[in-house]
């Protein structure tokens, strides 16, 4: 396929976004904003990020805008540009590519988001690199940081529905609810809308459950130097999720990842808030836990059966 003839039937025909300037055409694209930028990048690679077995090349492009675009949720931003370098295998053929791009463009369009810029290489291994591009307004981003003694843990949600959608595609498995566990595998739901509306809340901190929210947890905790402690009966699982052993739920829940809910932290005269954003963008929540002091040794706990257990955080860790 020619690489210049197929940038040009990808590019978008009109733009939306009014800080656009200058889109697809020269060596970079220009845009002008009195918000604070907010940008992120993900790369997801054939065989490692997702497999052509369990998902087609339109699920395939949805699934990785859908990640960028849940790190612009978690930060408090509106999702405003993305970017697209691809690297394309010789098994692919153009008809792929463009279903591939029509997946971003579905989930693109939903947030009147504009293509402006990628590249198109040929390689071994189908790889798609996104790098998104939000906004917020200035000194309102949220932070991992600004976690405080007192403050209570949420999440949106059910957690390791993704996890397990991927589990019955790949042992070709039926059960209850099946379509929707594989559903939120191939396309999960950015919680946009729903960090927006938190905009009335002074000091929220969230993080997007892409390797697991105990990983996630774990990453608030240490960069606000506090613990965390989460009750295990109030994380929350779709109904259908108890056809399933329990050592399944339980790594599911905890370490499968790729839910994209949020997980978060709020003052605790904040729930009001809190629960009226959940109910205008029709957003389940859950409280699940408190922020302590740290001492020493771990930063999250479970508590499970009347005992507070360290919670490991063995999510999904890249180049092991």
């Amino acid at each position: 396929m020619h690489e210049f003839q197929l940038i040009q039937q990808l590019k978008q025909k009109q733009y939306r976004q009014a800080s656009l300037i200058k889109g697809v055409g020269d060596d970079a694209a220009v845009f002008r904003t009195n918000d604070d930028i907010i940008t992120a990048v993900d790369t997801f690679v054939e065989g490692i990020h997702f497999s052509k077995k369990t998902m087609s090349y339109y699920h395939v492009g949805y699934r990785a805008l859908a990640a960028n675009i849940s790190d612009m949720a978690a930060m408090g931003a509106k999702p405003a540009y993305y970017l697209v370098s691809i690297v394309i295998p010789n098994d692919m053929v153009e008809s792929d590519v463009h279903t591939l791009y029509d997946g971003m463009k579905a989930l693109a369009d939903e947030y009147k988001m504009d293509l402006i810029g990628g590249d198109t290489v040929s390689g071994e291994h189908l790889t798609i690199s996104v790098t998104i591009i939000g906004m917020v307004a200035k000194n309102k981003a949220r932070y991992r940081h600004d976690v405080r003694v007192g403050d209570i843990v949420f999440t949106t949600g059910t957690l390791g529905d993704a996890s397990c959608g991927l589990h019955l595609l790949l042992e070709e498995m039926d059960a209850i609810d099946r379509a929707y566990f594989i559903q939120r595998h191939r396309m999960p739901t950015p919680r946009v809308a729903f960090a927006q509306a938190l905009q009335g809340i002074k000091r929220v901190s969230l993080n997007d459950i892409s390797d697991g929210i105990a990983s996630e947890l774990h990453e608030i905790a240490v960069a606000s130097k506090v613990a965390i402690e989460i009750d295990d009966i109030n994380i929350p699982l779709h109904p259908s999720m108890t056809q399933f052993p329990q050592e399944m739920q339980h790594q599911w829940k905890y370490f499968g990842g790729e839910d994209f809910e949020l997980v978060g932290t709020i003052e605790e005269h904040s729930v009001d808030i809190l629960k009226e954003a959940a109910k205008v963008t029709n957003t389940k929540i859950s409280i699940i836990g408190k922020v302590l002091p740290y001492e020493s040794g771990h930063s999250v706990y479970m508590k499970q059966d009347g005992r507070s257990v360290p919670l490991p955080k063995d999510g999904y860790v890249h180049l092991k």
